[in-house]
């Protein structure tokens, strides 16, 4: 980079940080309707801040996405994704501080939202400022929309998508989400599996009774737990019939970037809590597992009394929410009716679903030449080679949308302040400060490779 940019970087250091807790200090749980609106408003003043001309997408249901353009130099156009919405900051008393009061502690700073996805934000804004600030304009032009609705599923995104599909054209998009690593490598991430998430609920009895009716009475909560150990063996495999049959097979070259990942085993071992991995695996199976296995996981499971003490009834309702993590070529609308089948054959037609979250899996394949350019511009930057996760364990929703009515290629790059301990989704969220000055400076890179090669 240019010395004036280095200079004003350094100089302007503390402008992301500023930024991110500005951002951070507003609620925005659209699960509980806590701060949404606020958030949305708030995000549009930042980007008007910045230079870009805004306007709010709007489809019914949907809190507004807001939507930003700045020109560059360059008509070579890039769409930026990033969400404003947070998870619930529920269990309170976990955490040590408010978890919208960002609050500093040895090196790091904690706050709900902070990792996923409010510091990608804040560097991406801060690096923006810092170009026009140097270099008067933009080297390309960058269209910029931010979600209010990440964090539940998306569920309207793909609306927005269809409605204001010209709005969001683009030679490529970057996606939320990567990092540099401890090493200083680069993290690129190409996919995110698909998800179905779903709650069964049984009703054994019109009101709780005393357990010791159990002897005459049905019991939902029974029901339930045979009900759920149907789905998947002892061992985690999904027995629900054809769950597996569109399964499609990793490529070559998705197996071979398995091979770049940087080795975290010891530290997420350490973060978890845990001996050892399901299966004793580790290397290149567990990374292989962890990428292309599709999942049945138990997210919450709930029914009767769970109080202090003891109190002997055989409660009336169960419920359970699963979550099923699905890879390339799964449906989630097809696993969804193979599993009401499978229910229905196994006797439990009175079981009731219903669905939060269905989206389909989206991977960007390693030989894409959009990934190939991110890719060279990273590794550019940092001077070592990237770590490429071909197809990410968690789900963006959003993508089957941009996918479907956009079209634009895109992945995951290290502009993120995040690394492998920062809880996303957990009490206690942070970043570590160190991360924020790297995340500002690959950003004004990356900006600035694009425009030259464009």
């Amino acid at each position: 980079m240019p010395g004036t940019l280095d200079a004003y970087l350094e100089e302007h250091a503390n402008v992301a940080r500023v930024l991110l807790e500005r951002l951070c200090r507003q609620p925005s749980v659209t699960a509980q309707n806590f701060g949404t609106a606020e958030m949305g408003t708030l995000m549009e003043e930042l980007l008007r801040e910045t230079g870009f001309s805004t306007q709010r997408l709007c489809v019914e249901g949907a809190p507004a996405a807001i939507y930003g353009e700045l020109r560059g130099r360059s008509p070579y156009t890039i769409l930026l994704y990033n969400h404003y919405d947070v998870q619930p900051a529920e269990p309170l008393d976990l955490w040590l501080s408010p978890p919208f009061e960002p609050t500093e502690r040895d090196g790091k700073l904690y706050a709900r939202g902070i990792s996923d996805n409010k510091g990608e934000i804040a560097t991406r804004l801060a690096a923006i400022r810092a170009l026009l600030a140097v270099e008067g304009e933009l080297p390309i032009t960058l269209r910029w929309v931010i979600e209010g609705e990440e964090e539940v599923g998306s569920p309207h995104f793909s609306a927005i998508a269809e409605k204001y599909s010209e709005l969001l054209r683009a030679d490529g998009c970057l996606w939320e989400g990567a990092h540099l690593e401890d090493d200083g490598r680069p993290a690129l991430g190409l996919g995110a599996k698909g998800i179905l998430y779903v709650q069964l609920d049984v009703q054994g009895t019109g009101v709780d009774a005393h357990s010791g009716n159990a002897t005459i009475l049905p019991s939902a909560a029974w029901r339930l737990v045979q009900a759920l150990a149907s789905l998947r063996s002892p061992e985690g495999h999904v027995l629900i019939p054809g769950f597996y049959e569109d399964v499609k097979a990793p490529t070559e070259a998705q197996l071979a970037a398995l091979a770049t990942q940087v080795d975290l085993e010891d530290k997420l071992k350490q973060t978890f809590q845990i001996e050892q991995f399901v299966d004793g695996l580790s290397g290149i199976a567990l990374r292989k597992r962890a990428a292309f296995t599709p999942t049945c996981n138990i997210a919450g499971l709930v029914s009767g009394y769970t109080g202090e003490g003891s109190k002997t009834i055989l409660p009336a309702r169960a419920s359970a929410k699963i979550d099923f993590r699905l890879v390339p070529d799964q449906d989630p609308r097809d696993i969804l009716q193979k599993m009401r089948a499978h229910l229905d054959a196994h006797g439990y037609t009175d079981i009731h679903l219903t669905t939060f979250v269905s989206a389909e899996p989206v991977v960007t394949a390693v030989e894409e030449p959009f990934v190939k350019k991110i890719k060279d511009i990273a590794e550019a930057f940092t001077g070592k080679p990237a770590a490429v996760t071909p197809l990410g364990g968690g789900s963006l929703p959003l993508l089957e949308g941009l996918k479907k009515y956009v079209g634009v290629p895109g992945l995951s790059v290290p502009g993120n302040p995040t690394y492998w301990g920062s809880g996303a989704h957990s009490p206690n969220e942070h970043i570590r400060l160190s991360d924020l000055a790297p995340a500002v400076a690959y950003n004004c890179h990356m900006f600035q490779a694009l425009g030259k090669q464009a």
